[in-house]
């Protein structure tokens, strides 16, 4: 298991410990430090059944440079935007061992990735 985390956030700070505290093993990555790239978000999206634009930070301030809110959804040019500035990414983010994915914002979504 993988959480693809930002210490900042307080949500992903809450997943991160409930992963901790589960006993479970998994691997922490700071993706603003360890930036995922294109073909490591393709697999994520897959994973998770979403689109680029779904898990994209619309009120990021490099959002609003770049005029998200009304870029087309070109799916490739999204991944791109992503893998450039992993600000935008929603966090966090739990990969499964068995192929899963999920945006883990809530408890809920967390005890999901443990498999209760």
């Amino acid at each position: 298991m993988e959480i693809w985390h930002n210490p900042r956030c307080s949500k992903s700070r809450a997943a991160l410990a409930a992963l901790s505290g589960s006993g479970a093993e998994f691997t922490e990555r700071r993706y603003l430090e360890d930036a995922p790239t294109v073909a490591d978000l393709e697999d994520v999206l897959t994973r998770l059944g979403m689109e680029p634009w779904e898990i994209t930070r619309m009120g990021e301030p490099v959002a609003k440079e770049l005029e998200l809110k009304s870029a087309e959804h070109d799916r490739g040019r999204w991944i791109e935007v992503l893998a450039a500035h992993p600000s935008l990414i929603q966090r966090p983010i739990i990969l499964t061992d068995d192929g899963r994915a999920f945006v883990a914002r809530d408890e809920a979504s967390v005890e999901a990735a443990l498999g209760r």
